[in-house]
């Protein structure tokens, strides 16, 4: 006896799957920034230097003179010379009063009288050592700074972004199919 037979031819679903992936753009540009630098104050003060110089003293030793100094020294040799004098004829005076005591006062007079003494020379410098006196006062220079801080501006500029999704697409490819044959034999 024959048995009836079935065949069966199944063929399965396929899918496709498209995907695209997700992009990101991403521009950050650069920030705007400006700096100032103020320049710094400044300023000079000066006390100018003073020189002085007193050469009195060395012009007085080689005999140039003020006027005042002049007329200052020579008030002091006129009242020396004149105590000097008045000294010498009190004493002259005396000399001839006692007379009767011997001697011969007119011929010593007139002999002490009679000659200018002798001047003495000796070696010195002219002017004097430190005759001239010189002081100085150094000059005085006072400098004020006051910086400046500098002027910082900064502008942030926010990214720019592109942003593209992904995307995923499923299809059936091919659909599933299921063949029946029956196969009788007699």
């Amino acid at each position: 006896m024959q048995i009836p037979q079935i065949r069966l031819e199944s063929t399965n679903a396929q899918i496709s799957i498209e995907s695209r992936s997700a992009t990101t753009q991403v521009q950050q540009q650069k920030a705007d920034m400006s700096i100032e630098q103020p320049k710094a104050n400044l300023s000079f003060r000066t006390n100018p230097g003073k020189l002085t110089i007193d050469q009195t003293q060395a012009r007085a030793d080689v005999e140039i003179k003020s006027v005042f100094h002049s007329i200052e020294e020579n008030t002091q040799e006129g009242k020396q010379g004149w105590s000097t004098g008045i000294k010498r004829i009190v004493q002259e005076g005396e000399e001839l009063m006692k007379i009767e005591n011997g001697g011969n006062p007119i011929a010593t007079q007139a002999q002490r009288n009679g000659y200018k003494p002798m001047k003495e020379f000796g070696i010195g410098f002219v002017p004097s050592v430190g005759s001239v006196k010189i002081n100085y006062q150094p000059a005085v220079v006072e400098i004020t700074i006051t910086p400046n801080k500098p002027i910082i501006s900064v502008a942030v500029n926010k990214p720019i972004l592109d942003y593209q999704a992904g995307n995923v697409e499923i299809n059936i490819a091919k659909k599933n199919d299921l063949k029946i044959d029956f196969d009788i034999k007699v």
